[in-house]
């Protein structure tokens, strides 16, 4: 029998999971899933835990709800061998002829000179299911000071995350009574509060209507917690009473021990079919690549299509096709149960425009509306019932063209 092995269990591999049991014969092939935790994480849904909007329990269900037909195994992975093809866990080791990573990524504070000597105290973060949930206990009855966002350094999980955080820190202040008490500032290594231009000249509007400092260009570089200052690399100091940080973001530990990824434990990927760059029969999906796009739910719900179509076509002896045209779809929640959409892929900037969702569309993109919030909080539906399930959304790649033909027609 052969055997498919997938590293984690997260948005890419729980959909790639899917969709593989579907199209492959169980008599032929079994299909095993690693991951060390049974709960899954609607991620995107922790941005809102600090806000009262959500609760952890809204975020979280068993993996076993949505991993069918194939063998789950709760383990930690120790080391992954593509020359020799056996993944190393505590508990035992798998053999396989494909396999796909798609381990993900974690936040890294210990990276930041001082940011653990006051971890959870006067410096939060909300990239964790524990830490979104610390923050809301630490600032629900704030009534005054300084609110730092400060992002460390690029790639990050989901990049405009901090911007909604900013925008609901600005509503939820002020539904508090207490916004005119409270400065915001968002600290970012970026040229201004988005990477592309088009998207980040409307968005920084948003936050100067907000009043809502972005201080662009900030490498930062140290934590001084006795000043609570930040200060960059050229030497430059921002005070903060609260800190909201996102540090560095880097790949799974197992990955780099392995010898498999780069020094920020991101697989080098062909970020066209998916593949690994340097070892056969092996795919990366999610968070895990290195593929210059947004590592979002959304990227590796559009990736699982790719890996899948191509994992079938090498198994039958064809070559990978270079489909996966680095397509992200992004909610921007903005306050007052209003978003913004932006849809981009590598070659286009998201620009104003209409996005097609038949029944419920179209979207308006890099336009604040209401419809917009209720399609991202109907998003995590869908994530748990739709998505994870091999069930498809109309929001599908084939659909992206015709939202990429307004785009460049600038309607």
């Amino acid at each position: 029998m052969k055997k498919l092995v997938i590293l984690g269990a997260g948005a890419g591999g729980t959909m790639v999971a899917t969709k593989m049991r579907e199209k492959l014969d169980p008599k032929e092939w079994k299909i095993t899933v690693i991951d060390r935790d049974w709960k899954h994480h609607y991620q995107a849904g922790w941005l809102f835990v600090p806000f009262g909007i959500y609760t952890l329990d809204d975020c979280e269900k068993p993996k076993a709800d949505f991993l069918h037909g194939v063998d789950f195994v709760q383990d930690t992975i120790t080391n992954v061998d593509p020359e020799k093809k056996v993944v190393t866990c505590s508990g035992g080791k798998y053999e396989y002829d494909w396999c796909v990573v798609g381990t993900g990524c974690r936040i890294m504070p210990d990276e930041i000179d001082g940011m653990m000597d006051d971890w959870r105290g006067d410096i939060h973060d909300f990239y964790t299911p524990d830490g979104a949930e610390a923050l809301f206990k630490k600032w629900k009855y704030m009534k005054e000071g300084r609110v730092v966002l400060n992002i460390a350094e690029m790639p990050i999980k989901c990049p405009v995350a901090p911007l909604e955080f900013v925008y609901l820190a600005d509503w939820f202040f002020t539904v508090n009574g207490v916004r005119d008490n409270i400065e915001i500032e968002l600290v970012t290594p970026l040229t201004g509060a988005f990477t592309k231009p088009v998207a980040a000249e409307i968005l920084g509007r948003v936050c100067d209507e907000k009043n809502i400092k972005v201080t662009p260009n900030f490498t930062i570089d140290n934590v001084n917690v006795g000043k609570k200052v930040i200060e960059d690399v050229m030497g430059e100091e921002i005070p903060y009473d609260l800190l909201v940080a996102i540090p560095p973001n880097f790949g799974a530990q197992v990955l780099i021990d392995s010898g498999i990824a780069d020094p920020m434990g991101y697989m080098d990927t062909d970020k066209h079919t998916l593949k690994s760059a340097q070892f056969e029969n092996m795919y990366i999906i999610g968070d895990a690549t290195n593929c210059p796009t947004s590592k979002a739910g959304s990227v590796a719900h559009y990736e699982a299509d790719i890996v899948v179509d191509n994992l079938l076509r090498e198994i039958d002896g064809e070559e990978p096709r270079p489909e996966y045209d680095g397509h992200s779809t992004c909610f921007i929640v903005s306050g007052y149960e209003k978003a913004y959409l932006i849809d981009f892929n590598y070659d286009v900037e998201p620009l104003p425009g209409k996005y097609p969702f038949p029944g419920l569309g179209p979207f308006a993109l890099l336009g604040e509306n209401h419809q917009n919030y209720w399609g991202k909080m109907m998003f995590k539906w869908a994530y748990f019932n739709l998505m994870l399930k091999g069930h498809e959304l109309p929001l599908e790649p084939q659909m992206f063209m015709a939202g990429k033909m307004r785009h460049m027609a600038g309607k």
